[in-house]
């Protein structure tokens, strides 16, 4: 059958996805420096050259995936509508930032420690979508001071300790492990709340 003779995955509807799937594997195992286009291509199962159809080069390559993660964070946020006083909105960024970042430790991994390997126009670009995130959490700190329920020396401070404490989640919880992610959302939603209160 002709069917048959058409090679598994050769559509661009079914690459495309699978070239950024092992573009993401690799690069969080071995860095971006260490992964080569040949190596992608191995990953996928199609020759080195055929990857130039779903993308024009690496560079481009770690720009989408980058690109992707932020524009699914800021959408998730922007859907979750937080609402209520600076201590409810606090709790309901604590636990979405968990939500959106603990099933993507890949993802995770590449947008923080990657930044370094995109070219300016496209740090400039993510670095601009990242500022959307905070300054959605340090509009909650200041609300919060300016209502009196928050202490915060800093928002911006304040800001990326809270960021880079919810993020660094990803570094060490197990599926398995002794707590589920229920309470483990609890705590951190207590640790950041006592962070910043009066």
């Amino acid at each position: 059958m002709s069917v048959m003779a058409r090679k598994q995955g050769s559509h661009s509807d079914i690459t495309g996805p699978k070239v950024h799937d092992a573009a993401l594997r690799l690069i969080a195992r071995h860095g971006y420096a260490a992964v080569s286009m040949r190596q992608i291509a191995a990953e996928v199962g199609v020759q080195a050259g055929a990857l130039y159809n779903y993308t024009p080069d690496k560079q481009t390559l770690l720009f989408d995936l980058m690109h992707n993660h932020m524009k699914d964070v800021l959408a998730a946020l922007a859907a979750a509508g937080l609402q209520g006083d600076p201590v409810a909105r606090l709790d309901g960024f604590t636990r979405l930032h968990i939500r959106i970042h603990l099933p993507r430790p890949d993802q995770v991994f590449i947008a923080y420690m990657e930044l370094r390997n995109l070219s300016p126009d496209n740090f400039d670009t993510l670095e601009a979508l990242r500022r959307q995130y905070e300054t959605a959490l340090e509009d909650i700190l200041r609300d919060g001071v300016a209502a009196g329920v928050f202490c915060v020396p800093d928002t911006r401070i304040a800001t990326m300790a809270i960021i880079a404490m919810l993020t660094g989640l990803s570094h060490w919880y197990r599926d398995d492990g002794r707590l589920g992610l229920d309470e483990i959302e609890d705590i951190y939603a207590d640790l950041v709340r006592k962070s910043v209160s009066r």
